[in-house]
């Protein structure tokens, strides 16, 4: 064969291997790590454990999620947002759901249509986490307007603030999500398990990559694999043809990574296609009736949990998503549709993890590019903000508190760097997502790994998992 014939055999290959990532079902992404250079480092915690992250699409206005219940707080929240009978936003007092954290301080009342999460919060398996947002240090009002202190970049931008959500990262570029960097220091737990610890049921995003872990992508329904491959002889062929393949040509190392992530991904999807394709009574009870997408994916989850002691493994990662949060306009119908999604799937997971005996191990917490202005914008909406409310929920969470600091709802006042209503955040993302990865098993030692940025905090864990 003359070097022109290798070469165009090596192309065609190299031309194979770029297509293999986007065929049909099969969703492995991946990071490359500096061709695999970096090593996981062993933790100590022993058991079950399995984060869920939700991230709400779009920024959710929390503003209306979590609402002053009191005469005063409440009368100064409609004086803003203005009641509905004269065009405003804001909720009617009789239809918020009363919740009153532990301990003395101002009652609150939750959206009117999150009632499974009422019930968690008042049976103390969920906590609320208040004004958290990005930061790369603690920010007062007037080191912002001096800019005296850092800022992140962008302030009020989607793509950078899910970013800087996911990242938890500096004003430079990062390539890897805390989840994925997580993910890397909790790996070595999973011993001899070949499938990925972190997981996406809402496709690739920056969440899950990490440095040395291979995140897996997974369709909410239908089977996991390669299309058009089937348990007949002809098909068996063609993936014999394919493994061989991805066997040869590996000496750019480019390359050779590629051909890894495809040789995991099918190995992984013959060991998960029969988990995601089965149907368990167990959560299917669970998720009876539910439809919507966020049901959908949370199911796929509830599935793979179930399956652990197959897959071996003492740790796992998902991230699901539910979008449509970005509301400049009708925000009352449209959030309320959303939250109305949202709140019975979250239900049925949990109920889901009881009856699978790990609602101890499970903890499932949101995020969301910000929260939304305080003022409403023309149109019945808001507009994108910053510092928001978060859910952290199951039976290992310190619930029926309220932690972090709530803001003062007054435009132009302490918290608010716009005069529209735009909270700078009292707790960092680093903080929250710290606490998980404490629980999670990582070392106080090691949590700088994960969250480059935490030391500038004076709190690492906020307390609210056991």
């Amino acid at each position: 064969m003359s070097h022109s014939d290798d070469d165009k055999l090596r192309a065609a290959r190299r031309r194979f291997l770029s297509q293999c990532g986007a065929l049909g079902t099969l969703a492995a992404v991946s990071s490359f790590d500096q061709f695999g250079l970096v090593n996981a480092l062993a933790q100590s915690s022993p058991g079950y454990k399995a984060l869920v992250c939700v991230f709400l699409f779009g920024g959710n206005d929390s503003n209306n999620m979590v609402v002053p219940l009191d005469n005063t707080d409440y009368n100064a929240y409609v004086a803003v947002r203005g009641a509905q009978s004269q065009g405003g936003i804001a909720l009617d007092q009789a239809s918020l759901l009363p919740i009153t954290p532990s301990g003395s301080g101002p009652t609150y009342g939750l959206h009117p249509n999150l009632p499974e999460l009422q019930a968690f919060y008042n049976a103390g398996k969920m906590a609320i986490l208040a004004n958290v947002g990005p930061l790369l240090a603690p920010l007062t009002k007037a080191q912002y307007t001096a800019n005296s202190a850092p800022i992140p970049i962008n302030l009020f931008s989607h793509a950078d603030q899910q970013t800087q959500w996911s990242t938890a990262g500096t004003n430079t570029v990062s390539r890897t999500g805390w989840g994925g960097r997580l993910a890397d220091q909790i790996a070595s737990m999973n011993g001899a398990a070949t499938i990925p610890l972190m997981m996406s049921v809402a496709g690739s995003n920056i969440f899950t990559i990490g440095n040395t872990t291979y995140p897996l992508a997974l369709p909410t329904s239908g089977s996991f694999g390669l299309s058009g491959f089937n348990s007949s002889v002809a098909s068996q062929a063609r993936l014999t043809a394919v493994n061989q393949i991805l066997a040869i040509d590996r000496s750019n190392m480019l390359v050779q990574s590629a051909q890894n992530v495809n040789t995991q991904a099918i190995g992984s999807s013959t060991v998960l296609n029969p988990i995601i394709s089965a149907t368990s009574p167990t959560v299917q009870s669970a998720f009876s009736g539910l439809t919507t997408s966020i049901a959908a994916q949370l199911k796929q989850v509830a599935r793979i949990i179930e399956a652990r002691s197959t897959l071996q493994q003492q740790r796992q990662i998902f991230f699901v998503s539910l979008g449509g949060f970005d509301t400049h306009n009708t925000e009352l119908t449209t959030q309320a549709n959303l939250l109305s999604q949202l709140s019975p799937a979250l239900n049925a997971f949990y109920n889901a993890t009881v009856a699978l005996g790990v609602s101890s191990d499970v903890t499932t917490f949101t995020q969301s590019d910000f929260a939304r202005t305080f003022k409403p914008a023309s149109g019945g909406g808001t507009d994108h903000a910053w510092g928001g409310h978060h859910f952290i929920i199951g039976d290992a969470v310190k619930g029926g508190q309220m932690y972090g600091t709530m803001p003062a709802l007054v435009l132009g006042g302490p918290n608010d760097v716009t005069a529209q209503g735009r909270w700078i955040p009292t707790t960092a993302v680093d903080q929250y997502a710290s606490t998980l990865a404490t629980w999670f098993g990582v070392s106080a030692g090691n949590l700088s790994l994960v969250f480059p940025n935490i030391a500038r905090f004076a709190t690492a864990n906020l307390g609210f998992l056991g």
